[in-house]
């Protein structure tokens, strides 16, 4: 295993060996293990998405392939779960492939996970349960997860229905949370890594800036349009159906707005045609992202070119650490203050 030396100590990066207190954030059909396996090389704690390998003979190799490319460094598997049990669900299979693959750390999310603790934690798989919002979080500590990540309003993909943002999160979740926590929602800077510290997480999730990496396979137009966006180019939908989704604003996502804005009672099955994943991974393959639920949060700001995943990293290092220093100044200049 690769000992990263750790120039900001955290409870995440001293339970993963991390160099970097940053989770990538699962990404549907694009969290592989060329993607992830980068993530653990760089330092950071990364999962390969579950569900874009809906086999799982496709997924016992991807998580093999992952093993032999991280270089003895830690990865996980995202498991994000359907809201409730439904005929030929195979999420106890995931986890039970999870174990038998010796690895240690999944990402859940979508529903409780509580049903699955006991075989987990029998295996010593640590679980990070995601959440749109602190009381969440407080009821997935209660269960006896090891961590939660709570991602705020301006993430991309699931940010819940209470659109609570992130600086409020970190603080809510410092004064009530016991156990490690980590603020994702558009994070994309090292100086919001830093904040996060400072209010008591963890350590930051980090989605959209991770999107334009050499490591993600998605096509090079995708990438090129994300960089041409800003901060204000995503549309939120689907909260008509509970399900809201903060997406790259394009043609499916105004379409889908006027629906919900014109017509009532509407169900997933009226949505279905327009919002199916399937669309999105096309976008991914063809680069035309005219179509399809792109998911991208306000960091986009904070997306600039393309680039090895470890050279982002070492950005979002550089940028934390000079934000802890100059936090340090402050504290410094303080005590001069109270000292004359």
């Amino acid at each position: 295993m690769t000992t990263h030396t750790t120039s900001i100590a955290t409870p995440l990066t001293e339970m993963f060996n991390l160099r970097l207190p940053v989770i990538a954030g699962g990404l549907m059909w694009l969290s592989d293990a060329n993607y992830v396996s980068a993530a653990a090389r760089a330092g950071i704690l990364g999962f390969i998405t579950a569900a874009s390998f809906p086999e799982e003979d496709d997924l016992r190799a991807e998580i093999r392939k992952c093993r032999e490319l991280s270089e003895g460094n830690t990865f996980g598997v995202n498991v994000s779960m359907l809201p409730k049990l439904v005929p030929g669900e195979k999420t106890e299979d995931v986890f039970r492939l999870i174990i038998e693959e010796g690895v240690k750390v999944v990402e859940t999310s979508g529903r409780n996970p509580e049903a699955y603790l006991p075989m987990l934690k029998e295996a010593g798989v640590k679980v990070i349960h995601k959440v749109p919002a602190v009381k969440y979080a407080l009821k997935a500590q209660s269960i006896g997860v090891d961590a939660v990540s709570i991602v705020g309003a301006e993430c991309g993909g699931h940010p819940g229905m209470d659109m609570i943002g992130s600086f409020v999160n970190s603080a809510m979740a410092l004064e009530q949370l016991d156990i490690p926590f980590t603020i994702g929602g558009g994070v994309g800077h090292g100086a919001q890594i830093a904040a996060a510290l400072t209010m008591g997480a963890a350590g930051a999730v980090i989605g959209t800036k991770f999107l334009v990496a050499e490591e993600i396979w998605a096509h090079e137009d995708y990438k090129q349009r994300l960089i041409a966006a800003k901060e204000t180019d995503t549309a939120l939908i689907m909260s008509s159906i509970k399900n809201t989704v903060r997406a790259l604003a394009n043609d499916t996502t105004a379409e889908v707005q006027t629906i919900e804005r014109t017509e009532d009672n509407i169900t997933i099955q009226r949505l279905l045609p327009l919002i199916s994943g399937q669309i999105g991974k096309k976008a991914y393959e063809t680069g035309d992202c005219s179509k399809g639920v792109l998911s991208a949060g306000h960091s986009l700001a904070f997306v600039h070119a393309i680039a090895p995943l470890n050279d982002i990293v070492t950005e979002l290092e550089t940028q934390a650490l000079q934000a802890i220093e100059r936090a340090a100044s402050l504290h410094a200049t303080l005590k001069m203050s109270k000292a004359s």
